[in-house]
């Protein structure tokens, strides 16, 4: 079937856009990996991305690449939107999954939101305003600005946090930007694992990941994993946690 834009076009959502790489062969309505893009990224970089389009693909799902006004996120406590509640960039994301659905056949109900960076700040804060679009978040060396916000959507869905250990430009612990602060990666986690009432820690290790994992009466997760390293995302840490929320029955 021929679209009127996809990979190597944009899709034209009001006065914004979005692009789409469609697994090959699969008539059935597919799921997606909505993704966001870092600081002064674009959805054209990644639809670049062949390993990561590979990756999703593989695992029977599209790829979404969200793209953000002038390649930066409307957020909570930026150091240039110290008022904004996050609505433009949410209101976006959910014109962008209507017309995905309506355009491609998208199926609204196996959706993962998934983004490096900035593009994890936006993550985090879906997690938190739009969990019922989702059923699956997976954040890379990104989180809330400043602090995470005192009030949440519930119920919570599963979540799986990924970063380095040794990232000097979005450390675990944050670090000043202009008249704000990166927030805490603990601090982000703690929040979410109390909305969420997620049990016990426990560790789940593979041969690149360290990771601690909860899960809720739910059956959501929680996991936190660090990779050796800095400010970087492999495809197939992000394959990792697809294959966690697949366990989980989530995906």
């Amino acid at each position: 079937m021929a679209y009127a834009c996809g990979a190597d076009s944009d899709c034209v959502v009001g006065d914004r856009s979005y692009r789409i790489s469609l697994p090959d062969g699969l008539d059935a309505p597919v799921g997606a990996v909505v993704w966001a893009h870092g600081y002064r990224g674009t959805a054209v970089g990644v639809m670049r991305n062949g390993s990561l389009r590979k990756m999703v693909h593989a695992e029977g799902l599209a790829l979404i690449a969200l793209q953000g006004v002038g390649g930066t996120w409307d957020l909570p406590n930026g150091p240039r939107t110290p008022d904004s509640t996050g609505a433009a960039e949410f209101t976006y994301v959910e014109g962008v999954i209507e017309d995905a659905v309506a355009r491609f056949g998208i199926d609204p109900a196996r959706l993962v939101a998934s983004g490096f960076s900035a593009g994890a700040m936006l993550v985090w804060n879906l997690a938190c305003t739009r969990p019922e679009g989702f059923v699956g978040f997976v954040p890379f060396s990104g989180t809330f600005w400043d602090r995470p916000p005192s009030q949440c959507a519930t119920p919570t869905k599963s979540l799986i946090h990924i970063h380095g250990d040794d990232d000097g430009t979005v450390p675990l612990d944050g670090r000043p930007i202009g008249p704000t602060h990166q927030g805490k990666v603990s601090e982000a986690l703690k929040m979410y694992s109390a909305l969420g009432s997620f049990g016990p820690l426990e560790q789940l290790d593979t041969p690149a990941l360290r990771c601690s994992e909860q899960t809720n009466p739910r059956r959501e997760v929680l996991g936190f994993c660090l990779f050796e390293g800095g400010h970087s995302f492999r495809t197939e840490y992000l394959a990792f946690a697809l294959a966690r929320l697949r366990l989980s029955g989530k995906l």
